[in-house]
């Protein structure tokens, strides 16, 4: 049926989970947008949500129920479809059932009701994902999928909702207990089922051109879709899926073009976007979706686009090995003019020798005699806790000698691996200060974790290393809320060197670190406290809302390209020669079996 050039009347039903009971503002913002062309709005919280959220969000929807949380989002749907009884749903002209797995409206909601109230339809939906009768590919496990359009939102027309068949479906939906069933049970057949019945569908995005290439447009073209077809919305799990979908699929961009057209094209704010990804989501899953890589020029100054708010900067450089302070003090010189110094050594001796390797220097320089406790780390978080407050930024670098490993060149090239990636140049060095005022919710800049010799099984075990367990206890003692898994990987500067926002790092400073909480020498190669420091800095930046990311100068752009394309190459070349060329996915398979 088509719908009249008159007041459409609809009923709304928006559907809210989150495992702590809050309630990010992206849901007010796509309340509100729904509530304009809703007449009624109901709001379901499966499970908990914070009596300040649901008062809040009660003054955008009409009437918010809370229940268990059982039977995933189709179960909270039928309670809302149900709640008011078929008459009264059959009073309204549109039935809307939506949840809070998508951003948006990245466009106003009225573009996309206007169009689709001039389909003749009797129901409808955004996107539909494509029948999947095989996977070429060998990747798919779903076996046969029939096309059907994706339950995140649904539209029923009266045509439908005054149906017999539409009232026993609701009716006499069965009991739902895990995600697989309430892709069997509901999405996956209600399309088919009603289709069979001859009543009509239709999605807002006609992607039949798509149809051969994708199998879910949403997933696999997100800025194509809202570029092109004005989507007004975008999946959540798009910024953070099992990157390894990403790159079955594509070559991995699809994430990060959406998100740049909509912070570029768009008036969403994706401050939105960030604030309920860094509250809910692990930082190795959004670091691989969302490309949390700089790399900067060392040759040309990028351009400031708006009034600098970073102000004050401060270098922290740890120096022990005071042989090397003239080395660290060439790269303590690409600071700019304004910068205060502080150097910290252990000793009075030390001082010295590093005083007169930092005679005639430029910038204002303190130095503290800070003890050998705590290696670089103690030097910081308790020899300069009282300053770290006065500035905007800071950089918090040491010099690096690395005895255990032979020959020294491979110790030395993790040192030159950190230095040229945080001071290169001061043409850099901008550069880093301008990209910290571009992106509001970056909160670290590191380098790469090393991948040379002897540090190359770094990977291999895991950038935990033995430290996982320490750092979670660590996490509790500091009160962090965000995901740590055992199976994925810290966004860490494994080097303890880079650049921070002192506010990203509170938590870790409201702690009121004292040297007695540092191992005293000789410290162990794995599993202490100052391991566990190491790994628990991107936590604490994403605890305070911003995140952690890498960095590299151009010029060492260069030279990690050819490590990992290196890498990468000898392994799989070495691999495939036991187990035939085959794909990715199919290859880890292999190996896995191999070593079984």
């Amino acid at each position: 049926m088509k719908l009249e050039k008159k007041e459409i009347r609809r009923y709304g039903v928006y559907v809210f989970y989150d495992k702590n009971g809050i309630a990010d503002e992206y849901n007010d913002v796509f309340l509100r947008g729904l509530k304009e062309e809703v007449a009624h709005l109901l709001l379901i919280c499966n499970g908990k949500i914070r009596t300040e959220d649901r008062e809040r969000l009660g003054k955008i929807a009409d009437e918010v129920l809370v229940r268990e949380n059982i039977g995933y989002d189709v179960t909270a749907y039928r309670e809302g479809i149900l709640k008011h009884g078929f008459e009264t749903l059959s009073e309204y002209d549109e039935v809307v059932i939506c949840n809070d797995t998508m951003y948006g409206p990245l466009y106003p909601f009225s573009e996309m009701f206007r169009t689709m109230a001039s389909k003749d339809v009797d129901f409808w939906g955004i996107t539909s994902f494509h029948e999947v009768p095989f996977d070429p590919f060998g990747t798919v496990s779903y076996g046969y999928l029939p096309t059907h359009i994706q339950s995140f939102f649904m539209v029923f027309r009266q045509s439908l909702v005054k149906s017999q068949a539409f009232q026993d479906y609701w009716k006499n939906f069965p009991v739902v207990h895990n995600y697989e069933e309430a892709i069997g049970f509901h999405e996956a057949i209600f399309t088919k089922k009603f289709s069979d019945l001859g009543y009509q569908w239709e999605t807002y995005i006609d992607s039949g051109d798509l149809e051969g290439y994708t199998y879910d447009p949403l997933r696999d073209f997100p800025a194509y879709l809202v570029e092109e077809y004005r989507c007004p919305v975008v999946k959540k799990r798009s910024f953070y899926h099992e990157y390894g979908e990403a790159m079955e699929r594509s070559g991995g961009e699809a994430s990060r073009e959406v998100f740049d057209y909509i912070e570029r094209e768009l008036s969403y704010d994706t401050g939105l976007i960030w604030k309920n990804l860094l509250r809910t989501q692990n930082q190795a899953d959004l670091k691989k979706r969302m490309h949390w890589n700089f790399v900067l020029s060392s040759k040309l100054r990028k351009p400031l686009k708006k009034a600098g708010t970073i102000q004050k900067l401060a270098l922290i450089l740890h120096i022990y090995y005071d042989d090397l302070a003239q080395y660290c003090r060439k790269y303590a010189e690409q600071m700019p003019q304004g910068t205060d110094v502080f150097i910290t050594v252990p000793d009075e001796e030390k001082l010295e020798h590093v005083k007169q390797a930092f005679e005639g220097f430029p910038y204002s320089v303190e130095y503290r005699v800070t003890g050998n406790l705590g290696r670089d780390v103690a030097p910081f978080l308790v020899g300069c806790k009282d300053i770290v407050d006065n500035y905007d930024l800071i950089c918090k670098v040491h010099d690096k000698r690395v005895y255990q490993v032979r020959p020294m060149s491979l110790g030395q090239s993790w040192a030159y691996k950190c230095f040229e990636n945080l001071l290169k140049n001061k043409t850099y060095v901008d550069n880093i200060i301008c990209t910290f005022e571009e992106n509001p919710y970056l909160g670290m800049l590191m380098p790469p974790v090393p991948n040379h010799g002897p540090y190359y099984p770094t990977t291999g075990k895991g950038e935990w290393g033995e430290n996982f367990e320490t750092t979670k206890k660590l996490a509790r003692e500091l009160k962090l809320h965000v995901d740590l898994d055992p199976d994925k990987e810290p966004v860490a500067p494994l080097g303890s060197m880079f650049w921070v926002r002192p506010k990203a790092l509170k938590c870790l400073f409201d702690h009121n670190w004292q040297y007695e909480e540092m191992p005293k020498e000789p410290i162990a190669d794995d599993n202490t406290v100052l391991h566990a420091i190491e790994r628990v800095y991107p936590f604490c930046v994403q605890e305070e809302g911003y995140y952690p990311a890498w960095v590299m100068a151009d010029s060492y752009a260069e030279i990690e390209v050819d490590n990992f394309r290196f890498i990468n190459r000898e392994l799989e070349q070495a691999e495939m020669s036991k187990t035939g060329v085959q794909g990715f996915r199919e290859l880890l398979q292999a190996v896995r079996e191999l070593r079984s």
